[in-house]
């Protein structure tokens, strides 16, 4: 496969998602769609979507809320999955149903050529804290907005916000040294918590009409497949997973024991819930 265009400041996620990180979604991801499936709701919800629609999917992954948005548009509309993860998108266009409006791009959105004034809608679940400059990223996204076309994506709130992240990392600290401190503006799932930054980003992107809606939320890490699923979840994916990798294996089995001890303290039925918290953004082009 022709490798994109790339904007050489996103390599080092570019990398990532192209190796362990698209690695673990890939592997999980029936899975991880089902835990975040409660985001997804809402965030199509919220978008408004109408028949006939074209949308471009920002960071679609493997492919389910691009399947999702494609229910929506029927097939009078189209819907364009864009991912700069190489085994994300072949899971995606393995689980593409026959006849679905849609197509699969691997592409670096901050410089990809998307056709000028072309697309309704600019959606995102989780797509867009990634970039190493997002306000070119999100310039050159809008390019492909019609006139008064909208942007509408969820992205997470601060790590405190969601313990359905931090609840095992806590537990792994006790055991482990802690990662690299990040910078609140580093690319990574918290990037976009500061309501402030987002704003300035899309102002200086062109985008109008700017709001940010806080929606909290409980997501079932165990999808009511009980405590060892949930165990299976904390370790296979995310900050956890990542603070645990190449360590002593006594080291990683005691930090599990206390995972699950935590977890347990949680558990309601086969279900463990536990708090997220995102930002669900939108805008419009005012061009």
């Amino acid at each position: 496969m022709t490798q994109p265009a790339i904007d050489d400041r996103n390599a080092d996620q570019i990398a990532y998602w192209n190796g362990p990180g698209g690695k673990h979604w890939t592997e999980r991801q029936e899975l991880q769609d089902i835990v975040l499936g409660p985001v997804s709701k809402v965030l199509i919800d919220r978008a408004a979507i109408k028949a006939g629609e074209r949308v471009i999917d920002v960071g679609c992954g493997c492919g389910a809320t691009s399947f999702d948005l494609a229910k929506k548009v029927g097939q009078g509309g189209h819907i364009t999955g864009v991912d700069i993860s190489e085994p994300m998108l072949g899971r995606a266009r393995e689980l593409t149903p026959a006849g679905a409006p849609v197509e699969f791009v691997l592409a670096d959105a901050t410089v990809y050529p998307f056709a000028p004034a072309s697309t309704d809608l600019l959606f995102s679940r989780f797509g867009v804290m990634f970039f190493a400059q997002p306000s070119d990223s999100f310039s050159n996204m809008r390019k492909a907005l019609r006139p008064g076309g909208r942007l509408v994506f969820a992205c997470w709130r601060t790590p405190r916000d969601n313990p359905w992240m931090m609840i095992g990392l806590k537990e792994a600290y006790k055991f482990v040294p802690k990662l690299p401190e990040m910078k609140p503006d580093d690319p990574g799932p918290f990037s976009f918590a500061d309501e402030e930054r987002v704003r300035r980003i899309l102002t200086e992107s062109g985008f109008t009409d700017i709001g940010l809606e806080r929606v909290d939320l409980a997501l079932d890490i165990a999808i009511g497949r009980g405590l060892e699923a949930a165990i299976e979840t904390v370790l296979a994916i995310g900050p956890t997973s990542r603070a645990l990798e190449n360590q002593p294996k006594d080291k990683v089995e005691a930090a599990t024991q206390s995972i699950r001890a935590v977890l347990a303290s949680h558990q309601k039925g086969e279900t463990i819930p536990l708090g997220g918290s995102i930002w669900m953004v939108t805008a419009s082009n005012g061009a």
